[in-house]
């Protein structure tokens, strides 16, 4: 078995995406998101990963940490981070979020997870650090 402490991203990223159309596939589209957000959680805790939700990511100005700044939806392995929507359709706003969170916390990869869309293959959107989708 792998030691999770030295997968890489990509291997953290495949089983978010399994766990993620697995989830889909018996709840179906349109929950809350906090729904998919526990069910999520558990599902890749279930899978061996250590998941954190709602982790504050603070704002630094002027050599100062302000906590106030936003939150992620949920962080695997403190390597990956995920945003969970349940829309109809995803925006630019919405990926410009994620890659705002990435870059706050000096992270690789996040994930924008759309629970709404009908086919979850589709609502899944991989951004990476500093690539402009």
């Amino acid at each position: 078995m792998i030691s999770h402490n030295i997968m890489n991203e990509n291997e953290i990223g495949k089983i978010i995406v399994d766990s993620a159309v697995c989830l889909h596939k018996e709840l179906g589209p349109g929950l809350l998101e906090r729904v998919y957000e526990v069910l999520l959680a558990y599902e890749l805790e279930s899978r061996g990963l250590t998941v954190r939700r709602q982790v504050s990511i603070p704002i630094k100005f002027k050599g100062i940490s302000f906590d106030e700044g936003f939150c992620a939806d949920i962080l695997v392995e403190d390597k990956v981070i995920l945003e969970l929507k349940s829309v109809e359709s995803i925006s630019r706003a919405h990926k410009k979020q994620v890659l705002t969170y990435l870059k706050l916390m000096d992270l690789k990869l996040g994930y924008l997870l759309n629970f709404g869309d009908s086919l979850m293959k589709n609502g899944i959107t991989r951004l990476m650090n500093g690539v402009i989708p």
